[in-house]
């Protein structure tokens, strides 16, 4: 029987992102897993919202989990920050019946709905892991990922409850799913370092010399690709690749790609962006 959840897209999916939005769908069709749309559902607030007004990044997170909970599904998301940032504002809610009660006032004047505390929050990589299994995974593999590849988390999600069943301070979820799809993976031990996604316009030197960290340990490591769970912090680890090698000093040249992306090549869907993907490993090589 497929999995069924409440799909948020997290907060570059339908903008700067397009590519996620494209290769999730297949990809979670491959993996026997429906995706509800919530319509009305509305960004997390990308650790930007809650730094201007705490109590507005609640509400509008109540309200999706107020969606979700109407569907009777917990949600999940490709993204690292949206899973991490809904997981604490889920718990803060749970924990507080009284700011619960304050936002469901708010709730019901604007959009006449009310959250229970009913419903969880799980990012794509823990329902493979955990749900699918890694067996049927690697059955499912068309196009294996022959090459080296370092896995990045970000610091969001790896907090206790948030990352699954996962090691909160040494997790191996995706270097287990690379291997399931053929690829060589390779455990970086600045995975789970925080690349200044939210800072990158008020902090760009900071966020450049931590983003070519994460590069250039994964290019020493003998990575041809990286790949990133956390769909706001890839912005920095693939746009800003030369500004973080002009601030660094470092050579930061390196292919890094969605995760969604990685399941959906794997598994026979958009050849074509795969066979482009290999061209630019050998281009721009280690």
């Amino acid at each position: 029987m497929p999995l069924e959840y409440a799909y948020h897209p997290g907060n570059v999916a339908h903008s700067s992102a397009p590519e996620v939005a494209e290769t999730v769908v297949p990809a979670a069709k491959s993996l026997g897993i429906n995706l509800i749309p919530m319509e009305g559902a509305t960004s997390c607030g990308g650790g930007i919202i809650r730094q201007a007004n705490r109590r507005l990044q609640l509400t509008l997170n109540a309200r999706t989990f107020a969606i979700a909970e109407e569907l009777g599904l917990e949600i999940v998301t490709p993204c690292a920050t949206t899973a991490g940032i809904l997981f604490e504002d889920l718990n803060e809610l749970r924990n507080n019946p009284l700011l619960l009660a304050e936002i469901n006032n708010v709730l019901s004047d604007t959009c006449g709905r009310s959250f229970s505390g009913n419903t969880e929050v799980r990012h794509l990589l823990h329902v493979i892991v955990e749900e699918v299994g890694l067996e049927k995974l690697s059955d499912l593999v068309k196009n294996p990922i022959n090459f080296t590849v370092g896995g990045y988390y970000g610091p969001n999600i790896q907090r206790e409850g948030a990352c699954g069943s996962d090691d909160v301070f040494q997790p191996n979820y995706l270097e287990q799913v690379i291997d399931a799809l053929g690829g060589n993976s390779v455990s970086l031990s600045y995975r789970t370092q925080s690349v200044g996604a939210p800072s990158v316009l008020s902090e760009e030197t900071t966020a450049m010399k931590q983003a070519a960290a994460v590069l250039c340990e994964a290019k020493d490591e003998g990575a041809d690709l990286l790949v990133s769970i956390c769909t706001l912090s890839h912005a920095v680890l693939d746009v800003y690749q030369v500004k973080a090698s002009k601030v660094s000093g470092e050579d930061t040249s390196l292919p890094v790609i969605h995760f969604t992306e990685l399941l959906a090549f794997s598994m026979g869907h958009f050849n074509s962006r795969l066979a482009q993907l290999r061209t630019r490993i050998a281009v721009i090589g280690n």
